[in-house]
């Protein structure tokens, strides 16, 4: 059974960052390339072991190895960056990254072969075989299980707020959505997406993993798709609301406040004494605040944490950056969104600008 381990939880602190990026042509379409990249190509040795594709075969994912703390995550991020890119020049193709590519019409693309995805489309239908979508994954490893899910239970709060920084993906299938997220939106078609429940223990969380596989339900443990959930894996809690990033400045913020985030709830569970007493709004709420992440982007506000006002996403990120000591989601908040500069780039500049604007 291919469920994780509590042993898995074993150091605080540590990093890896995973982002999907888009394979794209000398125009900025995307292509099936990721056979050739991910199977028949020989990878930088960067990238060995840490390259792999998504569901649709222009779709492809990097890894960073494992990082000490949050200083390292520049260079690496970048390092991995350039390794693809350079990779998959020498092939022929381009790297885009967004939350949705603008130009993919997911019915005249090709699925990729390998048999988790075949079982996915098998067994979801629908829902995965439109699923055209690239996220940013953040984990951060935490030293004792129950603490994860504790960690991982007040975070979700949070994701709203990174997804509304984040969103990237205005348009999907040809359209404009109307949304600062269609990402969002369309993901959560799957099974197993969106906002959490809170877990009592880790125990709890454990039982639901398993049961999740007994019944049939989820083939392995990574198809457990929650915007954050404890990693029984890799021993870390994993953020994955973000959007997609070209820009290499902006998945350094979501890694620095997501760092920050982890390893501060972290220290304050240590000195909680009922530490699954009190798991603060109930998920409908936190469903409206993601409900207006996916909508608002960065004109989004949020219910706040004790349920009593909104507070603008502007307020949000003065309070946090105060807080945690750091600066990056200023910096993406203070700049255009990215779903407001492919809308701007699309009206001035026509199709084929807005696609180049999406090439790492």
């Amino acid at each position: 059974m291919d469920v994780g381990s509590p042993e898995a939880f074993a150091e605080m602190g540590t990093l890896g960052v995973e982002e999907e990026f888009f394979v794209v042509d000398e125009r900025g379409v995307p292509t099936a390339g990721s056979d050739e990249l991910v199977y028949e190509g020989e990878p930088p040795e960067l990238l060995e072991g840490r390259l792999d594709h998504e569901l649709f075969k222009f779709v492809i994912e990097t890894q960073t190895p494992k990082l000490d703390g949050p200083g390292a995550a520049p260079a690496a991020i970048r390092d991995v960056r350039a390794a693809l890119v350079a990779y998959a020049e020498e092939h022929g193709f381009r790297i885009a990254a967004a939350g949705l590519h603008p130009g993919a019409r997911w019915r005249q693309h090709e699925h990729a072969e390998k048999p988790r995805y075949r079982s996915q489309l098998e067994r979801i239908q629908y829902p995965q075989h439109r699923n055209t979508t690239a996220g940013l994954h953040v984990h951060v490893g935490v030293d004792d299980p129950d603490k994860a899910v504790w960690v991982a239970n007040r975070l979700r709060w949070h994701t709203p707020v990174m997804l509304a920084l984040s969103a990237n993906s205005p348009y999907w299938n040809g359209f404009d959505t109307g949304l600062a997220s269609a990402r969002a939106k369309i993901f959560e078609g799957l099974p197993n997406t969106g906002m959490p429940t809170a877990f009592d223990s880790y125990e709890d969380f454990q039982q639901f993993e398993r049961r999740m596989v007994e019944y049939g339900s989820i083939d392995d443990r990574g198809e457990l798709w929650y915007d954050v959930r404890p990693h029984s894996g890799h021993g870390s809690v994993e953020v994955r609301a973000p959007d997609a990033q070209a820009s290499p400045e902006v998945v350094e913020a979501f890694v620095e406040y997501s760092h920050a985030l982890v390893t501060d709830l972290a220290e304050r569970f240590e000195d909680h004494p009922e530490p699954f007493a009190e798991n603060g709004l109930r998920r409908e709420l936190l469903d409206e605040n993601k409900w207006r992440a996916t909508r608002h982007g960065h004109d989004a506000s949020f219910v706040a944490r004790d349920g009593a006002d909104t507070v603008d996403l502007g307020e949000v990120v003065d309070r946090e950056c105060e807080r945690l000591g750091v600066s990056g989601i200023r910096d993406v908040y203070d700049a255009e969104s990215g779903s407001e500069r492919q809308r701007s780039v699309l009206e001035a500049d026509g199709e084929r600008a807005l696609y180049e604007s999406l090439v790492l």
